[in-house]
């Protein structure tokens, strides 16, 4: 939806935004981002972590921006102190929780017809064993439902699945770079109707 953006032909399926540690950001700067570093990792970085804004010829704008703010910070876990850490890891955290089968496996797929958004949330949590923390769009003028836009999972420092909690008065300042034209994504509605398209039009 972003006015310059480069977003041609989108993945038909979930990708990885970032691994984020909580309340943390640019905690090294003089650590920089190498891609060299990551060079065995590409195929699965290029199929599950792209970059669909920007056109840049190797297109690793994206990892850069999540190294610099969240992977210098993550770092401070062993299992994380190397870009070949976080970048494995993160892929392999995606592989482990298979967003993409488990969904389809609990009957939640793209349509054009609405989901309750407590339908999602107990259909994840029966398959996950904990509640994720899902992110929409707001309804645009006019419009009644909301359209899922991110599904977080939080893990331990061990990177075991945890409850996401969502404190009631924040919502999550990790959030608040990612901005899609002049909607942001926020913590789902329980009670507004949802959408998950198969593209956002």
């Amino acid at each position: 939806q972003m006015n310059a953006n480069d977003c041609h032909d989108p993945p038909k399926y979930w990708t990885i935004h970032g691994l984020w540690p909580d309340r943390a950001e640019d905690c090294n700067r003089t650590w920089h981002f190498n891609v060299t570093e990551i060079k065995d990792l590409m195929s699965d970085m290029r199929h599950y972590w792209p970059d669909v804004l920007h056109s840049s010829l190797n297109r690793t704008q994206f990892w850069k921006h999540e190294w610099d703010k969240h992977g210098t910070c993550a770092a401070t876990l062993e299992i994380l102190n190397s870009q070949k850490k976080y970048f494995g890891k993160a892929l392999e955290l995606y592989k482990h929780v298979d967003l993409n089968s488990c969904l389809l496996k609990a009957g939640i797929k793209p349509s054009s017809s609405y989901y309750e958004m407590t339908a999602i949330k107990e259909a994840l949590r029966r398959f996950y064993g904990v509640t994720p923390k899902i992110q929409c769009l707001p309804p645009e003028e006019g419009e009644k439902a909301q359209t899922i836009g991110q599904i977080e999972f939080c893990f331990t420092k061990e990177l075991q699945l945890v409850n996401c909690t969502v404190p009631e008065d924040e919502s999550n300042p990790m959030q608040a770079h990612l901005k899609l034209g002049t909607s942001e994504l926020s913590v789902c509605h329980d009670n507004l109707p949802t959408y998950y398209p198969s593209e956002v039009q």
